[in-house]
């Protein structure tokens, strides 16, 4: 998947992209995981980290096709962590976290531009040197 070439800070964001997808990583097998206090907290905890995902990188990289990729390698992500807490003895295996791992997939790309304002395009041009400035 190529950037789009209006980015000049391309490469920061796709960085703090791929930082959230280790956050994600290490919040999915760390033995003490953030607690949501509100019932099924954990689960609004899957929607919101695999939107958040979804949403930043649909931002860099708008094609259709690159988004589908985008969210099957997401969702399969979200499986293969589940997959993942099997091998330890301080996480359970959840069919249900993987349903919400895809919800939040879906809820991110919904939300994507051009429904909402594409933020890191703004950012991005927030951020240029301003000219006789």
């Amino acid at each position: 998947m190529s950037v789009p070439s209006s980015f000049r800070f391309h490469k920061l964001w796709l960085a703090l992209g791929w930082l959230l997808v280790l956050a994600v990583v290490y919040l999915s097998l760390t033995p003490h995981p953030p607690e949501i206090p509100v019932e099924q907290g954990d689960k609004l905890g899957h929607v919101m980290a695999y939107a958040a995902q979804m949403l930043w990188f649909a931002q860099i990289y708008p094609a259709r096709r690159a988004r589908t990729a985008l969210a099957l390698a997401f969702v399969a992500l979200g499986v293969g962590l589940e997959f993942a807490q099997l091998f330890t003895d301080y996480r359970t295996f959840d069919v249900a976290d993987m349903t919400a791992d895809a919800l939040g997939v879906a809820a991110g790309w919904i939300a994507a531009p051009p429904r909402l304002p594409n933020v890191l395009q703004w950012l991005d041009f927030r951020l240029r040197p301003r000219a006789g400035g």
